[in-house]
């Protein structure tokens, strides 16, 4: 049975690295050591034979990593970087650009959003795509849309050209997100990969962190250079890319072979269902109240889709899907997902709400409140680097999944004494706190996922690990709107003003304190809104608590899996003395 087969039945290929003469293969769940049945080590077993030695490019302790290797490495960074920057730009850029071109600020909505729902969407297609061409067609396209993108936009002159720019974007910034876990994991064995994702995910930090402030100093002078640097950047990405990101995979032998794999019918299907649901997502609560029709169809029209997609994925006529089912054949693959999704949602829970609390309760400036959030972004870089490191030493992961989930609900906990007096070194060591434990599980949720799978789910694994990721996003903002506005509706007696009290009334608290309106008020009726908007909070901290809790729970049920030591997959790094057209044709 080849490994790819064993995949197929959730199962995986567990090679020790033990110097003795049998290698064991463990199935899905299964305590490691549960041997099915023994091989023996040597090069001329059966093992060894389904493998072609010019498959990766492998580094042992014998022989260390090339300079292509870091060089590839750094270029993933950079594209990471480049993407993650332009995202949070954006928040502190818009208000300028709604000035500067006419009815943007009618459509800011669309576009801040276009980017999340075109990236969003497009993941699972863009994996698939991975497998069936390789790694580095697709990640050159990637690219190429996200400057394409950004070169629209920093040139729009209406906002028919701004929305269009941004989903372009959104196309390019989708697909580098999962194509970079995909390269990455390619790239390192399992054990390792916490480690160097870790790497990577910093680059994607450092510029969450510097794109508020950026945009911030940029939109001053000519918010069009805002989107303008971002093609050198990703020209050198592309360039590097082009060049170096050299990576096998099993051609096929006609264009036609090779397109007639793709999943159209299954990738339609989720395309619509995931748009509709994301769209009743983001109009929710800033276009129309969520009890609306507008709002509530679109949303089980997705969900319905979402379903349909999965039952066809599985049915016999889906011969490739792009969601093969085997992913969620273990217990510990899918509660990974979730704890993936969870994760994410917790993340965007903490960073799109201490804002509301800088700016609300604070009387914090948009620039300002961004600064106030670096300790958050500054500290969840180093912590998910240790994990990753501390994770490749020991070779577990689930010790990790309580830490985060735990120290995560302790930093929600303590977010509820946060008050209009609240002394500054308390934020910022609750921040602190809170950060530690996202940033661990940012990094240690995908290794889990795929000890339970082979190599050869890398693709589809990081694909849906990646929605799962964006998906939680959209769900991390919108839940805890939900929970602030309603607690607003229900505190609006506090307000003595009329007038304020119908401002914040319907579900737009959300809006209206992001926007600064807390600060135009009357000193009097200010403090009125102040008290409202802290009691307000509360429910809002304790649901993400109760979300971090329920992750801690969730990693109960995982089971510990051995983490491959080696690397066994068809798409690893060309040896270099190859020719370097191995990845020109399918």
């Amino acid at each position: 049975m080849t490994t790819h087969q064993l995949a197929d039945k959730g199962g995986i290929l567990s090679t020790s690295s033990r110097p003795d003469s049998t290698k064991s293969i463990t199935t899905g769940d299964k305590e490691p050591g549960a041997e099915i049945n023994t091989l023996p080590n040597d090069p001329k077993s059966t093992v060894s034979s389904m493998k072609d030695e010019s498959f990766n490019e492998q580094a042992t302790d014998e022989e260390p990593r090339s300079w292509r290797f870091w060089l590839v490495l750094a270029s993933l960074c950079l594209a990471l970087l480049a993407v993650s920057l332009d995202i949070t730009v954006m928040s502190v850029a818009l208000p300028t650009i709604s000035r500067a071109i006419e009815g943007a600020d009618e459509q800011y909505v669309w576009i801040s959003s276009s980017f999340l729902l075109a990236s969003t969407v497009v993941q699972p297609f863009i994996s698939q795509l991975a497998d069936i061409f390789g790694r580095r067609w697709p990640m050159l396209l990637s690219v190429a849309l996200f400057m394409l993108g950004s070169g629209i936009i920093g040139g729009a002159k209406s906002v028919a050209m701004l929305i269009a720019g941004r989903t372009v974007q959104g196309l390019g910034g989708g697909g580098q997100f999962v194509l970079i876990e995909i390269v990455a994991c390619d790239m390192v064995p399992l054990r390792e990969r916490g480690q160097f994702l870790g790497m990577v995910n910093s680059a994607g930090a450092i510029g969450s962190t510097l794109g508020p402030i950026l945009g911030g100093v940029i939109a001053q002078k000519d918010w069009r250079w805002i989107f303008f640097m971002n093609l050198p950047l990703s020209g050198v990405t592309f360039a590097v890319q082009a060049f170096y990101l050299r990576l096998n995979y099993k051609k096929n032998p006609t264009w036609g072979a090779a397109l007639a794999k793709i999943d159209y019918s299954g990738s339609f299907i989720f395309i619509a269902s995931m748009s509709a649901l994301l769209l009743g997502l983001i109009m929710g609560g800033t276009i129309y109240n969520w009890g609306t029709y507008h709002i509530i169809v679109p949303l089980v029209l997705g969900g319905v889709g979402w379903i349909v997609f999965h039952v066809y994925e599985a049915l016999p006529i889906c011969k490739v899907p792009s969601v093969p089912p085997h992913l969620f054949g273990t217990r510990t693959s899918l509660i990974g997902f979730f704890l993936g999704f969870d994760a994410a949602l917790l993340l965007l829970w903490a960073t799109s709400f201490l804002p509301v609390y800088y700016l609300g309760v604070l009387g914090k400036t948009p620039l300002s409140a961004g600064v106030e959030l670096l300790p958050f972004m500054i500290f969840s870089v180093p912590s998910g680097i240790v994990a990753g490191g501390i994770m490749a030493k020991i070779g577990k992961y689930k010790p990790f999944h309580f830490i985060g989930f735990g120290i995560s609900a302790i930093g929600f906990g303590l977010f509820t004494l946060l008050g209009p007096d609240s002394h500054k070194a308390m934020w910022v060591c609750f921040e602190i706190i809170a950060s530690i434990g996202m940033g661990v599980l940012m990094i240690t949720v995908l290794p889990a996922i795929q000890a339970n799978l082979s190599d050869a789910d890398n693709a589809s694994s990081a694909g849906l690990f990646s929605f799962m990721r964006s998906f939680g996003f959209m769900w991390g903002i919108a839940i805890p709107a939900i929970i602030f506005n309603n607690q607003t509706d229900k505190h609006l007696h506090m307000i003595q003003d009329p007038t304020v009290a119908a401002a914040f009334a319907g579900g737009k608290a959300y809006s209206l304190v992001s926007s600064g309106y807390v600060q135009s008020l009357a000193l009097e009726v200010k403090k009125e809104v102040i008290d409202m908007l802290v009691v307000a909070l509360k429910p809002v901290w304790y649901g993400g608590m109760a979300f971090s809790l329920l992750g801690f729970v969730l990693a109960f049920a995982e089971k510990h899996v051995e983490m491959r030591t080696q690397l066994d997959t068809e798409y690893g790094l060309e040896k270099e003395s190859k020719s370097t057209s191995t990845e020109v044709h399918p």
